[in-house]
């Protein structure tokens, strides 16, 4: 239907020049005269012109993108190169070029920037290359580059649509935190430590002298009976990996901020060889069981690239299944907006919980309504840790665990 809504559109575009043509003609042969024939030839190489564009083949032209920046993050610029060659040598005037894409973050974000006119006159080549500054993060497609061509005064004029669509991943923006486990389980009770270390004792490693404390099951019995010694077995130190982290993808202005404080505390924890499960809760449930390696954390900011805040109903009825679920001892929950009733569900589905970290996502300087510390309080009263956090104090989220 598009397609012979442009045919009739250019041969109606011809038949006006033609008529054009025919008009000033007809003007100079009965009129006569000096003046009237001056308008037809120069009327004339006009339309002759414009004849001649209507039956150059768009065809002939070949368009090409190369794209300079592989990897962008979230407000760095994006760059690239559309290559324009062609066979004839036909003279072309007004020529424009312009990116296609269906992102309607890219579109608002680049309105008039991505095109370009130029003349390219008999030349046969021509690049642009053009830069998008400060790109919102997502997944954006490039579906293709419009040619569109035109005559000196705008009488005929003809586009055509070149696919070349690629794919523009725009990853979060991320902060090097220094990653501390919030809390270490001991056989003489809880207590701080940089590190969460529990004894692997599937495996000796060595054996050591008895020290007071060292359980009874610990002991070398085999070098006690040959040495009258109390010794020891070692056991390898293992990272303890019942951490859970958890986020709700509540539509909010602090949405973007919330996506770069879940990457760089999975980054962080990623980088410190520990490991988490990660849960995303929208409008569909993303849950990724082991995040430990590299491999994995790519698939994460995959997935951080692309999410966007589409969570209609409370996030605790959103994923009040998934948190029976979970099986860690320390959950760590991410929201820009923190309620008694989440409170709840998590106090009433996380089996074996020790301990809860909220961390509220906020501007800087922005207080808290009295509804939102009424929540606060509430979940403090309840055993949890509820910071509120801002991007600039992102690195000290697990340093001062007990910041409000």
């Amino acid at each position: 239907m598009n397609k012979a809504k442009e045919f009739m559109n250019l041969w109606g575009r011809l038949l006006f020049v033609l008529g054009l043509l025919l008009l000033t003609f007809s003007f100079a042969m009965f009129q006569g005269g000096f003046v009237s024939w001056f308008i037809f030839y120069m009327a004339l190489p006009f339309a002759l012109y414009s004849v001649l564009l209507t039956f150059y083949p768009l065809s002939d032209i070949e368009l090409s993108r190369d794209i300079h920046t592989a990897q962008v993050r979230k407000g760095s610029s994006f760059s690239a190169t559309i290559h324009m060659r062609r066979k004839l040598r036909f003279p072309l005037l007004y020529t424009v070029l312009t990116e296609k894409t269906h992102s309607p973050a890219l579109k608002k974000q680049t309105a008039g920037m991505h095109q370009k006119m130029f003349v390219p006159g008999f030349r046969k080549n021509y690049s642009w290359t053009y830069e998008i500054e400060h790109m919102p993060r997502g997944e954006h497609v490039l579906e293709g580059v419009q040619i569109e061509i035109a005559d000196f005064f705008g009488w005929v004029r003809k586009s055509r649509l070149v696919p070349l669509q690629q794919k523009v991943l725009v990853y979060p923006n991320t902060v090097d935190i220094v990653y501390r486990p919030m809390e270490s389980k001991y056989d003489h009770g809880s207590m701080a430590a940089p590190f969460t270390l529990v004894k692997d004792t599937t495996m000796a490693t060595g054996i050591r002298d008895y020290h007071p404390g060292d359980r009874v099951s610990w002991i070398h019995w085999k070098s006690f009976a040959r040495t009258q010694t109390m010794r020891t077995k070692e056991f390898e130190d293992r990272q303890s990996q019942d951490l859970f982290l958890m986020d709700d993808r509540r539509p909010s202005e602090k949405f973007e901020i919330q996506v770069e404080l879940v990457a760089s505390i999975l980054k962080s924890i990623v980088r410190s060889n520990s490991s988490v499960s990660y849960l995303s809760i929208g409008e569909t449930r993303n849950h990724f069981p082991v995040i430990q390696t590299e491999e994995h954390l790519h698939r994460i900011m995959y997935h951080l690239t692309k999410v966007q805040p589409d969570l209609e109903k409370p996030a605790e009825d959103a994923g009040g299944r998934e948190l029976q679920k979970i099986q860690a001892s320390s959950l760590l929950y991410v929201t820009s907006h923190l309620t008694m009733e989440m409170v709840k569900a998590i106090q009433r589905n996380v089996k074996h919980l020790n301990t809860c970290m909220c961390l509220v996502v906020t501007h800087k300087g922005e207080p808290a309504s009295p509804q939102e510390e009424a929540a606060h309080q509430f979940a403090r009263s309840k055993g949890f840790t509820v910071k509120r956090v801002s991007p600039d104090n992102f690195s000290s989220v697990f340093t001062e665990v007990n910041g409000k």
